[in-house]
């Protein structure tokens, strides 16, 4: 006879074991049957209070539910890793700051604002972190591509919305604290990466 496992436990295994956030689509349809929302909302309940004041916490993102680790452990837990993203050079950081707060922008809007040529290699990196994309095409001459901002760029900093955007100097600090005293990458072409004991300034 094979053993029941409930919605409690089911939902909480794969919220542990899921690498991306999960929709409430996803969670009411691992049940047989589906879960109600109402019932879903009292299983996530449950699951908030049993991991209250833990390491490990349920937390409700842009992109849907994911247990992520507790700012306070984060910080003891930091020494462990074995690897650590690399940290941005400053044409990264002024980069995502002009398309994230004027989206969505070109390349030579972002260039006209910096005032130096982008290059390949700082948009890729945002791309690669999948922080960017391509949302259109500004219709102009050339139509050039137009980027804005990812839903996971909004999950990464823990934003339901553009509009809990954090002002432009405190950007630095949400982007910027799991990738402190790592190497740089040497990927980008400007060489002045942001110092881990500074809040980096985005734009002038």
């Amino acid at each position: 006879m094979k053993e029941k496992i409930s919605p409690d436990a089911l939902i909480e295994a794969a919220l542990l074991t899921q690498v991306e956030p999960l929709s409430e689509k996803a969670m009411r349809e691992l049940c047989v049957p589906p879960l109600s929302q109402g019932k879903l909302i009292d299983v996530l309940s449950n699951l908030k209070t049993r991991w209250q004041n833990r390491a490990l916490q349920l937390v409700h993102t842009h992109e849907g539910w994911r247990f992520q680790i507790a700012q306070a452990a984060f910080e003891r837990l930091g020494s462990l890793q074995e690897q650590r993203a690399p940290r941005y050079s400053r044409a990264v950081m002024e980069t995502l700051a002009i398309i994230a707060y004027q989206q969505p922008v070109t390349r030579g809007d972002i260039e006209g604002i910096r005032g130096v040529a982008v290059s390949q290699n700082v948009m890729q990196t945002l791309q690669d972190r999948g922080w960017i994309e391509v949302i259109g095409h500004r219709d102009s001459v050339g139509r050039p591509a137009l980027w804005a901002t990812t839903n996971l760029f909004l999950s990464d900093l823990q934003l339901e919305s553009l509009e809990e955007l954090p002002p432009l100097t405190e950007l630095g600090e949400l982007v910027l604290p799991d990738l402190i005293d790592a190497p740089p990458t040497g990927d980008e072409d400007e060489a002045d990466v942001v110092p881990s004991e500074q809040k980096p300034e985005l734009l002038n």
